[in-house]
């Protein structure tokens, strides 16, 4: 295989993991397998060979890095919530259906799970000019779709012209590859090469530009029947049959409620050194658990073969290690985030009625109010009692483990009812003979805190969130909800008051959580525009932060770059749109049957799913 050229800039960035948008947690995404971004403890990957690509029978194979396996069995993972909301990786706004595209439609480049550089999958290789702003990719020769139709430059050029640029779907890589008002112009130059042209040197587009490629013969037809239909395609509905992708797993079946079962591509373009074509094991299922308790009680039962290890499970867990035939992996703090959310949305929708309601609006725009919050808030307690002790508290937008944490927000501040107290004092509010919070206008403060249902440790936050702010006065109505209503409320009604939630995200690329802190982002959850709102007044500090967002990806020297990012984290510590929690450290156990295994902090658990094999 051919070395991508070095460029400084990339150099000064060279452990960067993929930039994808953030999602929408469910809270326990890293049981399916994903090019997950855990960042900790680094495991040796002595077995593994350099990447590399052999061309045979007319296709540009990527080779196997791990040990010949077998062919056969199959691997059980679990989610939790009702499932998937859709099968098209270009609409999805969740974790767990953004998890099972990845599975189905392989980007044209992938990240190292042990460096983080850039490495091929769906091309072949990558160029960059002298001035940083052309980059010219080849495909793989002869790599099919799961239809037989060979994969081209023709498939890149519409993804990015037809789909991604004119924003259908989900708009997040559009977003993050607009550059000073233009969007790269794609062309293709042969069968099996395009050009991207950029209008400036961008740090984060070599990340960017590996995205996930759509079929054109497929979605062509879509695309033209519109932004509606094309959002409905690939829908859970469909017949998995119709499904033509390029990865190494297909949608086989799909019960709603109860499970999904993938199936081995028999076009996939991995080989391993004799010649077999991966991947190895049949099928990949996973199974829709209730909730979390019930998850651990099919893997105790042998239904599972992955299960995240919660801190406060950890010793049951060690326990039971050797006579359950599975292994305990540490990969460090979980780099996603977990966190409390105000709904500052005081616009109007297209019918000219309130998405929060006034009183409510009046109380969660001010400052002092969401500051009281926070310093009510007990994240220590929640570490020993929720996490017993595996994990440590958050209060910064970036993750512990990030490279652009700002050092001096990380250790946060104590909780402080006293000054909790004073703050809403300051800002008008008083209590009452009986403790009860009112408003300077005489309001009771009284709102809704919504999280996920099932997903236990939310769930117990929640309570501890809801007690805590009873010392103010307060009286949250804590309601934990199915999960896909829960996005649906954040997303398209904006019918809440406040959340507890997680995105997963980058911990090494801050421009990947541009979708949650531009002002018109696709999960800018605190604030979110629809199309049609009256009075979309932006907020100072939202304007600054688009600057931010802005001015970060075309800064070049890394340093220069943390700086911008600490100036971000500065502002989300001080206004509090989103106020964070903790973040657990990522455990996962796995069956011993399972090999080829090899864990790491930025691949996670199963980032080699295609190598994977089955041995009883």
């Amino acid at each position: 295989m051919k070395k991508f050229r070095k460029i400084i800039f990339l150099l000064a960035i060279v452990l960067l993991i993929t930039v994808s948008c953030f999602r929408i947690d469910n809270g326990e995404q890293q049981n399916i397998a994903s090019n997950s971004s855990n960042t900790g403890q680094q495991n040796n990957l002595t077995e593994y060979k350099p990447y590399s690509t052999q061309y045979y029978n007319g296709i540009d194979y990527k080779m196997s890095r791990s040990k010949v396996g077998k062919y056969g069995g199959q691997i059980v993972v679990s989610t939790i919530g009702e499932g998937p909301k859709t099968f098209n990786p270009w609409v999805s706004k969740d974790a767990t259906s953004s998890q099972i595209g990845d599975l189905m439609y392989d980007p044209l480049f992938s990240t190292d799970p042990d460096t983080g550089e850039v490495i091929p999958a769906l091309a072949k290789e990558m160029k960059v000019s002298d001035d940083l702003k052309t980059y010219t990719i080849t495909l793989r020769r002869g790599v099919k779709w799961s239809d037989g139709k060979e994969i081209t430059a023709d498939d890149v050029v519409f993804t990015w012209n037809e789909i991604i640029i004119p924003g259908f779907g989900n708009t997040s890589t559009r977003d993050s590859v607009l550059i000073d008002g233009e969007y790269p112009q794609v062309k293709k130059l042969d069968k099996y090469t395009v050009e991207f042209k950029i209008k400036k040197p961008f740090a984060p587009f070599q990340r960017l530009v590996g995205t996930q490629i759509a079929p054109a013969h497929i979605f062509k037809s879509v695309v033209k029947k519109g932004h509606r239909y094309f959002d409905s395609y690939l829908g859970t509905t469909i017949n998995p049959k119709n499904i033509v992708a390029s990865g190494a797993f297909i949608v086989e079946e799909y019960v709603p409620a109860q499970r999904v079962i993938l199936k081995r591509n028999p076009n996939y373009y991995a080989m391993d050194e004799n010649k077999n074509i991966l991947p190895y094991i049949d099928k990949y299922v996973i199974l829709i658990v209730g909730d979390l308790n019930n998850e651990l009680l099919k893997f105790e039962a042998g239904e599972l073969d992955v299960i995240s290890v919660r801190g406060k499970d950890m010793a049951r867990f060690k326990q039971k290690e050797k006579k359950g035939k599975y292994k305990i992996y540490n990969l460090g703090p979980n780099t996603g985030t977990m966190f409390l959310a105000f709904n500052l949305n005081t616009r109007k929708n297209k019918e000219g009625k309130d998405y929060v309601e006034p009183v409510k609006q009046k109380w969660f725009n001010d400052n002092n109010f969401r500051t009281a919050i926070d310093y009510a808030i007990d994240r220590n307690a929640m570490v020993y009692n929720v996490a017993n002790g595996a994990a440590q508290p958050l209060y910064t937008a970036e993750s512990l483990s990030s490279i652009f944490l700002n050092e001096k927000l990380a250790s946060g501040h104590e909780r402080n009812i006293d000054y909790a107290k004073q703050l809403l004092k300051d800002s008008g509010f008083y209590t009452d003979k009986d403790g009860i919070l009112h408003d300077k206008d005489g309001n009771e403060v009284e709102f809704d805190l919504y999280t996920n249902a099932g997903q236990t440790e939310r769930e117990a936050c929640g309570v501890m969130v809801k007690e805590d702010l009873k010392e103010l006065g307060i009286q949250v109505n804590f309601k934990p909800i199915e999960f896909n209503s829960l996005v649906n409320k954040m997303m398209t009604t904006s019918d809440w008051d406040m959340v507890l939630m997680g995105l997963t995200g980058s911990p090494l690329e801050p421009h990947s959580g541009k979708n949650v802190w531009n002002s018109r982002g696709h999960l800018h959850l605190f604030n979110m525009r629809f199309a049609g709102d009256k009075n979309d007044k932006i907020l100072e500090w939202e304007t600054r932060l688009d600057e931010i967002m802005e001015k970060g990806a075309l800064e070049l020297d890394f340093k220069k770059r943390k700086a911008i990012y600490d100036e971000y984290q500065q502002i989300i510590y001080d206004e509090r749109p989103i106020i964070y929690l903790y973040s657990p450290l990522t455990m996962t156990a796995v069956r011993n049957k399972v090999k080829n295994l090899y864990p790491t902090p930025l691949g996670g658990t199963m980032h080699n799913l295609d190598e994977l094999y089955i041995e009883e």
